[in-house]
């Protein structure tokens, strides 16, 4: 989970919201970490983090700010921040502290530092460690499941790297592999509902925040593949004998997954979430999909019309006709049918998909029109583009 959310400031002002909001989250995180854990802790500063700070201040509305001093990030100007005291702010600097620490573990594991670095590394890790475990006194967050997990984490690649060496890749599932993550993530991602006094979000997030884990894990797997095989390092989709298609499909489900719990807690009406959240997951499975030479198609339909449609067709929405399409997608000897990624057109992959237009913040087109492009984006630019032809210099 290091920068895998990384929500686009064309895309608030599409929202109505303020592109400073994330600023504003950004630099309470930082002087968070500084002013509890020392100057060092600001480097554990990361977006993901900064989401859960965005989402509880979502469920419990605009939180305190205060004045920060100039700094050089901001080209010597003075802000606005939220306050380092703020219960999200609070969460994400314990998230910050654990996944940085786990991080250098990593690193250090890996043997990607020196052996002259690794000794000092290590000291590091386990003092952000134990300042994340303090700081989550203050929240009522219970961290200790979260070491656990995390310190389980290389035992288990050790033995799914056991079982690769001696021919039997598969012996260990992926989800396995990736469990430590997802529980860390579902637990940060609860407790932003827990602070914001909303008990009947916390099963939701967790939810999502256990696929988010999932989501980068695989995520970061799939782009270290290639350098992982060079060096003769442990990758989960090799150890694990899972394919790119099969690895992306994950994803795919896991960002269904996401958006369908989102939808039934009512949080994907909140336009800070799908700006922080669902935004960004959906621009990064379109990134991930494009470095696979993945021809990715769009097609809207609900989980009934998904039984009654193969995968490669491309059903049309209801009371409009469609483009005739070649059948499936193909590019480099992959195959790949998508179902609707909710995103801009295709707000609950119900409205306006079936002709609804349910939310006055939503785009007002439908996918027969938007889409023809082969893929759906959040239009950040402008009613007129798709992805791949705004030229706005985002990744959104």
């Amino acid at each position: 989970m290091f920068g895998v959310l990384k929500p686009c400031a064309h895309g608030a002002a599409k929202y109505g919201i303020d592109p400073g909001q994330w600023q504003a989250h950004m630099c309470g995180l930082c002087l968070g970490l500084r002013d509890g854990h020392g100057q060092l802790a600001r480097a554990a500063t990361n977006t993901d983090a900064i989401v859960l700070s965005v989402l509880t201040e979502a469920q419990a509305g605009a939180g305190e700010r205060t004045s920060a001093g100039p700094c050089p990030l901001r080209g010597m100007k003075r802000a606005s921040v939220v306050a380092a005291s703020a219960p999200g702010v609070r969460l994400a600097a314990t998230a910050s502290l654990l996944l940085g620490a786990a991080k250098i573990r990593d690193h250090v594991d890996d043997g990607d530092a020196s052996a002259v670095a690794r000794a000092p590394m290590r000291r590091v890790s386990n003092t952000w460690a134990a300042r994340a475990e303090r700081q989550a006194e203050l929240i009522g967050l219970d961290v200790a499941p979260m070491l656990n997990a995390i310190a389980t984490q290389s035992a288990l690649e050790s033995r799914a790297a056991a079982f690769q060496a001696q021919g039997r890749a598969g012996s260990t599932s992926l989800d396995e592999l990736t469990g430590p993550t997802q529980l860390c993530a579902a637990t940060l991602f609860g407790h932003t509902a827990t602070l914001a006094g909303r008990p009947e979000n916390v099963a939701a997030l967790q939810e999502i925040g256990r696929h988010v884990g999932r989501i980068a894990h695989l995520a970061d797997a799939i782009e270290d593949l290639e350098r992982d095989r060079a060096r003769g390092r442990f990758n989960p989709l090799e150890a694990t004998g899972t394919d790119m298609p099969r690895a992306y499909e994950l994803l795919r489900e896991s960002e269904s997954r996401i958006r369908q719990a989102a939808s039934e807690a009512e949080l994907d009406q909140l336009p800070t979430v799908r700006w922080a959240l669902l935004d960004p997951l959906a621009s990064l499975l379109r990134t991930v999909g494009r470095g696979l030479g993945l021809a990715v198609g769009h097609t809207c339909r609900t989980p009934a019309a998904a039984q009654q449609h193969s995968p490669y067709e491309f059903p049309s929405p209801p009371g409009r006709r469609r483009p005739s399409r070649p059948g499936p997608f193909k590019a480099g000897g992959l195959i790949l049918g998508v179902y609707c990624t909710g995103v801009a057109c295709c707000v609950d992959h119900t409205s306006p998909c079936t002709g609804e237009q349910k939310d006055a913040w939503a785009k007002n087109c439908d996918c027969g029109s938007c889409c023809d492009c082969g893929e759906c984006c959040g239009n950040c630019c402008g009613d007129d583009c798709c992805c791949g032809d705004c030229g706005c210099g985002c990744d959104c």
